[in-house]
């Protein structure tokens, strides 16, 4: 089973992702947490060029391949391996993110990038995505760090990576019917944790 967590920045994936893992291991259920970029030598060294300011320009079109390649790895290397053993996998972010972020929310379009994430994931796809949505506003507002690159790009690009993230939502369902779940993430964090939870019982256990 292959369930991600995605939203834009300060939505409060990182901390549902971890409420879920605990919510699975009460069940006794083995669980695998990764995130994207980023849970394998290859996937940090590339988040680690993307996210941190480091004096090198990176334009969108380098971008997108490079959580591309993140993103391939981190399915040949971690998640695949553990759905072939009947593990729960939980991602925090997964091609979602690259459609919005390098796709619509910049260029308004989101073909080209399905077309290399069907390359980059070969066939594995998430059972169910969460998609935590919350005013860019107040989203930013939780995130008590200083902002790496792609969250200090402005309050304008936040609200179109929101934007961006609906439309893409309705693209995922058109071609999953129903694997993508919008979660309204103003609430408390328990509050939107047993949204998710219900989630998890009334759909994914029934459905799959």
């Amino acid at each position: 089973m292959f369930i991600s967590i995605d939203g834009g920045d300060g939505t409060g994936k990182s901390l549902q992702i971890s409420l879920l893992k605990k919510y699975f291991e009460k069940q006794q259920k083995e669980v695998i947490l990764c995130r994207e970029p980023g849970s394998t030598r290859l996937g940090e060294a590339i988040r680690n060029i993307l996210l941190n300011e480091n004096g090198t320009k990176i334009s969108v079109k380098s971008e997108m391949f490079l959580f591309m390649a993140a993103r391939a790895q981190l399915v040949e290397e971690i998640i695949r391996p553990a759905l072939q053993k009947n593990q729960i996998v939980l991602c925090d972010r997964f091609l979602l993110s690259t459609l919005v972020y390098q796709g619509i929310a910049v260029q308004d379009s989101m073909e080209e990038i399905w077309k290399i994430g069907e390359i980059a994931v070969d066939t594995v796809w998430p059972n169910l995505m969460i998609l935590l949505d919350v005013d860019p506003t107040i989203a930013l507002q939780r995130i008590k760090r200083p902002l790496d690159r792609m969250e200090s790009k402005g309050i304008d690009f936040h609200q179109r990576v929101r934007a961006g993230f609906l439309k893409a939502a309705d693209k995922w369902n058109q071609i999953f019917p129903n694997r993508c779940i919008v979660v309204d993430s103003s609430g408390t964090p328990e509050q939107v944790s047993q949204t998710i939870q219900n989630i998890v019982d009334q759909i994914l256990f029934i459905k799959y």
